[in-house]
Order: structure tokens, then C-alpha cells, then sequence
């Protein structure tokens, strides 16, 4: 694939568990191979200024991190600034210096990172987004409801950083055809959890994104970022069609 990126996700780096907690030494071996592999890895501003020149690199990596919990600054910030790797946290503004409120959360809730803290990282170069303010199911809300937590959650991160925001992440990766119509008038770019590479001509409002806890084998890890990753990606894209088609059937109950 011609300019394929891996925008890789993340939740939290920690050693507790569940699918959205990549363990400390696997991100610090992830951060080490990516290091590693020569493949360059891009702010979400860089690579969305390269698309827009055509000087995109033949493979490149973007790291984004959903909902800003405290441990990016105590552990996935550290580890990524020794490799002079620039990520993008989406906010859920609402729950900034709180603890997570939201359907799935974990048990106990985990806590989100201070204004203090976020102003703090973003002088260091952490760039920052936008998750909402409450961090709901955007596709179960009207119209005006949506356009509210799109617009606020942007409003509260500008006022606090004095910088623009461009870039959103809708939670849970849900949305629809006229919610990202909705959120193209608001932001330049939006991210959701299909799982696959973004290539050149990428729809920008919705692109795909690479869950990590799929990488902590370091040997698939390195084949990946080598761009003999499609099988395995394929595999597991199947693997979750077939786990949302069995679902389907339990869905309004």
C-alpha cells in the first residue's frame, strides 16, 4: 500500500488487565521496535501536512492514546519521549481530573490526567484532541445533542491549551454518515477503531486505527512494521466480523 500508516491506539499502560491496558514492558518493547524499524512515525499535524503536499513517507506510523488517564504522563509518556515520538490523547473533557463514568469503564475506575498535567505535556509536545465531554454513544443522540459535545468538549480544550484543536475521536468508534458530515465542520480529522492501515487517500473523517493489545508479540510486532502484516490484520478483522455477527442476535436485549 502506497503511504500506508499505522495509527495505532491506545487506552492505558498499565499492568491491570482487560482489553484497553497494554502492560508497561509490552509498550516499552513496542516503543523499542518501532524505534527500531526505521519506519517513520509522524505527529497526526505532520502527517496531515505531508498528505496535503503528496510528500507522504511509503510507511509511517501515527500513535494515538483515548481518553487521557493518568498513567500516559506516569508511564506511555516517558517510554515515547525518550524515542522523541510526538502521540495525540483524546479528551473527554467532562471527565478531565476525574475518574472514568462512562459504559465499560474499568473496575476499580481508572483516573484521568489534571488540566495542569495536560497543559504541562503539551509544552513538552504532546498534542491533544478532542473525545467528546461526556463520552457518549454519539450515534443515540439528536442531532443538536451531538453537535454540542462536538463543539464544547473542542471550545474547553482551545481555552485551556491556547491552540486550536483539529483532530476527534468519536467513543467507542461509533458514528454514522451524518455524524461524520457533522464532525467535518468541526475538526479536520477524526479516528475510529475499523481496524486496518490508512492509505494516501484515506477518508479523513474516518480513519482506522490499529488496537495494539493485537501486537504484544514482539516477532508479529516487528513483521508488521516490516509490511508483511496484511494476513494477520486481515485474520483478525475476520475474526471480528464474525464475533459482531454472532452478537447481532442479543443486540436489543
Amino acid at each position: 500500500m502506497t503511504g500506508a500508516t499505522s495509527i495505532l491506539m491506545y487506552h492505558s499502560v498499565s499492568d491491570r488487565g482487560g482489553a484497553t491496558a497494554i502492560a508497561r514492558r509490552d509498550f516499552a518493547m513496542q516503543m523499542r521496535v518501532l524505534a527500531e524499524s526505521g519506519v517513520a512515525v509522524l505527529s497526526l499535524d505532520d502527517w496531515l501536512a505531508a498528505r496535503e503536499f503528496g510528500h507522504l513517507p511509503a510507511r509511517s506510523v501515527i500513535i494515538t492514546f483515548d481518553d487521557g488517564f493518568q498513567d500516559f504522563a506516569e508511564a506511555a509518556w516517558p517510554a515515547m519521549g525518550r524515542h522523541g515520538f510526538r502521540p495525540i490523547v483524546y479528551l473527554p473533557t467532562g471527565h478531565v481530573g476525574g475518574e472514568e463514568g462512562w459504559k465499560g469503564i474499568a473496575r476499580p475506575p481508572r483516573q484521568l490526567m489534571g488540566w495542569d498535567t495536560i497543559r504541562a505535556l503539551a509544552t513538552e509536545g504532546v498534542l491533544f484532541g478532542s473525545h467528546t465531554v461526556s463520552h457518549p454513544d454519539l450515534t443515540a443522540l439528536d442531532p443538536e445533542a451531538a453537535r454540542t459535545e462536538l463543539v464544547c468538549a473542542q471550545v474547553a480544550i482551545e481555552d485551556r491549551l491556547a491552540r486550536p484543536v483539529m483532530h476527534f475521536a468519536p467513543p467507542y468508534g461509533l458514528s454514522s454518515p451524518a455524524l461524520r458530515a457533522e464532525i467535518a465542520r468541526h475538526y479536520r480529522t477524526s479516528v475510529g477503531t475499523r481496524l486496518g492501515e490508512a492509505g494516501a487517500g484515506a477518508d479523513l473523517h474516518d480513519l482506522p486505527r490499529i488496537e495494539m493489545f493485537y501486537f504484544t508479540d514482539e516477532r508479529r510486532w516487528r513483521d508488521h512494521l516490516a509490511g508483511r502484516g496484511g494476513a494477520y490484520l486481515a485474520a483478525r478483522r475476520l475474526a471480528r466480523a464474525v464475533k459482531a455477527g454472532l452478537m447481532k442476535p442479543w443486540a436489543g436485549l
